[in-house]
């Protein structure tokens, strides 16, 4: 299972032109796709199970809060998404490809879900055997048809847009994820949270988490 990297923070960013999509508070997914067999597993960051009934009945038993993922799956991205990595896979010549979606609804926190709330997916990311992820513009142009994250930022990373996305002056809630590179070995990716996203965790991890959720 190829495991999505763990992100640096903003220090780690080169001076240079980057992409800025909103950084959505929810639950990091992976789907895996073969040129010859199509989807055939999915799972967390840290776990994998097949994409059949009976990897779905064990991925809804080990994370609840997660059960709806797969039909969600099927109704927003599956079938566009295989006919697009199906032409990227002759022109790129890869056989393999993970996509990284993040799954959550309107009240979703903090990697907690209510049952009750309507869910969504949104493609984030998406990488591919001998190739490695897609750049941020590329990305953005090729898997438009289907629901991505929303871009935030076009053009020059500097410390000061950092920073504004902290104080809040970027319509987001939980803050964003800077990409640049062409692709490959050459993206490279920094995540930014807003002061006011960091003020709320710290406020719900001071007290009895149970409490605060309900």
């Amino acid at each position: 299972m190829f495991r999505y990297p763990k992100m640096p923070g903003s220090g780690a960013a080169p001076l240079g032109p980057c992409v800025a999509f909103e950084k959505y508070d929810g639950t990091n997914l992976h789907w895996e796709w073969d040129r010859h067999h199509g989807w055939f597993a999915f799972g967390t960051r840290s776990a994998s199970y097949p994409l059949a009934p009976e990897g779905e009945t064990d991925f809804a038993a080990n994370h609840t809060q997660l059960h709806e993922a797969p039909a969600c799956f099927r109704a927003t991205h599956a079938e566009e998404l295989a006919a697009i990595l199906a032409r990227l896979a002759d022109a790129e010549d890869f056989d393999h490809a993970v996509v990284f979606t993040e799954f959550f609804g309107p009240q979703s926190f903090a990697g907690l879900h209510k049952d009750a709330d309507p869910k969504q997916l949104v493609l984030f990311d998406v990488w591919a055997s001998g190739f490695g992820f897609f750049g941020p513009r590329r990305f953005v142009n090729e898997f438009a048809d289907v629901p991505i994250a929303r871009v935030v930022y076009e053009g020059k990373f500097t410390g000061k847009f950092a920073e504004d996305v902290r104080k809040g002056k970027y319509p987001v809630a939980e803050g964003v994820v800077c990409k640049g590179g062409n692709g490959g070995d050459d993206v490279w990716m920094v995540k930014i949270k807003t002061y006011a996203y960091q003020a709320r965790l710290k406020q719900a991890f001071a007290g009895k988490w149970e409490d605060y959720w309900e």
